[in-house]
C-alpha cells in the first residue's frame, strides 16, 4: 500500500480536494505560479503531467528543478523559471490548471495584487481552473490592524495584503471567471484566515 505522503507529498489539502473531485484530470498541464520548493507539484510530477513553475526566488526554482529531475526527468529545465508571476515569460494559455497557493497575500498594494492575479489568469487556458489560497479578513476582521492599502498586521506578527468576499467577487467578475465552489475560509486560531477561491475561465 502506498502511503498518502509518498504519493501526494505536502500538497495543500484544498488542492487535493480539487483533485479528488476530478477537476484536475490526468494529463492536464499544471502551472504553479509561486511554487516555492514545489510542495504542490510532487503528485503532478509523479503522474506524468506537463508541469510548469514560477517563483521570484531563484533558490526556490533550483529546488523545483531538482525535484523534477528526480521525479520527471523528461521535463525541460525551462519549464521552471525564476520570475515573478506578473512578469512571466511563459506564453498566454500555458496550462489548464494554474495554482496560486499562499502567493497573492504578499502583494505590496492593490495595483500589485491585480497585476499578480492578471498574470496568473493570462497563463490559464480557456476553460481552465485557477486555484487560489490566500489570506483574508473573512471571519476575523476585528483581529487585524489596518496599515493602509489593504495591508494588515496579523495577530501572528506578520504583515499581509488581505482580501474579503466583495473584493474577491469583484475581481472574479472583472476577469469573467465562474466560481466553481463557494468561498471557503479556514480560521487558524489567533493567527490568520485562509480563503480558498476557485475560478473557471470562460472558453
Amino acid at each position: 500500500m502506498i502511503e498518502p505522503a509518498a504519493l501526494f507529498g505536502q500538497m495543500d489539502i484544498y488542492l487535493l480536494d480539487q483533485l479528488l473531485r476530478a477537476r484536475i484530470r490526468p494529463g492536464m498541464a499544471v502551472l504553479d505560479a509561486g511554487a516555492g520548493h514545489g510542495r504542490n507539484l510532487e503528485y503532478f510530477l509523479r503522474q506524468d503531467h506537463e508541469v510548469f513553475a514560477l517563483d521570484s526566488a531563484a533558490q526556490a526554482i533550483a529546488a523545483v528543478r531538482h525535484l523534477a529531475r528526480r521525479l520527471a526527468p523528461r521535463l525541460p529545465a525551462e519549464n521552471f523559471r525564476a520570475e515573478p508571476v506578473e512578469a512571466s515569460t511563459f506564453p498566454d494559455h500555458t496550462a489548464a490548471v494554474v495554482i496560486s497557493s499562499a502567493v497573492l497575500h504578499f502583494a505590496r498594494d492593490e495595483k500589485h495584487f491585480q497585476s499578480m492575479l492578471d498574470g496568473s489568469w493570462r497563463l490559464l487556458r480557456p476553460g481552465g481552473l485557477l486555484f487560489c489560497r490566500l489570506a483574508s479578513t473573512i471571519g476575523m476582521a476585528d483581529r487585524f490592524t489596518p496599515l493602509g492599502g489593504r495591508r494588515f498586521l496579523l495577530p501572528d506578527g506578520s504583515e499581509r495584503f488581505l482580501v474579503d468576499e466583495p473584493y474577491l467577487l469583484a475581481h472574479g467578475a472583472r476577469l469573467g471567471g465562474t466560481p466553481i465552489d463557494p468561498l471557503k475560509t479556514t480560521l487558524v486560531q489567533d493567527q490568520r484566515c485562509m480563503t480558498t477561491w476557485v475560478l473557471r475561465k470562460p472558453g
